[in-house]
C-alpha cells in the first residue's frame, strides 16, 4: 500500500485505534501517522506493554481491520 493511501486511510482508522488503545492521545496519533514502529513505541510507552505484547495487539488489530495495514519502516 503506498504512502498516500495509508495517509488517507489513517484519518479513517484513528477512531478505531483510540477505541483499542484509549491511552493514546491525539498528539500520539499525529506522531504515529500510520507508521507501525511509531505505534508500537507509543503503545509500549502509554500502556506499559512489552514489545511482544504490543506487536501481538497490532497484528490482531490489522487482522480485524483488513482494509488498513500500518506502514513498516
Amino acid at each position: 500500500m503506498n504512502h498516500d493511501r495509508i495517509e488517507g486511510r489513517w484519518k479513517q482508522v484513528k477512531g478505531k485505534i483510540r477505541e483499542q488503545w484509549g491511552k493514546l492521545t491525539e498528539d500520539d496519533l499525529d506522531v504515529i501517522a500510520g507508521k507501525r514502529d511509531q505505534l508500537l513505541g507509543r503503545i509500549q510507552q502509554r500502556h506499559g506493554f512489552a514489545k511482544e505484547e504490543a506487536e501481538q495487539q497490532v497484528d490482531t488489530f490489522e487482522r480485524r481491520n483488513p482494509d488498513f495495514k500500518f506502514e513498516k519502516s
